[in-house]
């Protein structure tokens, strides 16, 4: 699982909208499209929100990712 659709999987067990998510952790909700199509990447301090909002740890955020980049 990308990133990306980890961040969309997450978003909608909570029941929120992108725009939803955006204002709770302080983006737009162009930025949470851009991450969910994994146009971009969040920077660190917003993994750190994301986890927050989700209520996970880290280790469950990054369990099931497999980037694979080139």
């Amino acid at each position: 699982m990308k990133l990306g659709e980890k961040i969309k999987e997450l978003r909608i067990e909570k029941g929120y909208s992108q725009m939803q998510l955006g204002k709770i952790i302080g983006v737009s909700q162009k930025a949470v499209d851009y991450w969910e199509r994994s146009v971009n990447e969040p920077k660190a301090s917003y993994i750190i929100a994301l986890v927050s909002c989700f209520g996970i740890t880290y280790d469950e955020f990054f369990a099931d990712i497999n980037e694979t980049h080139g």
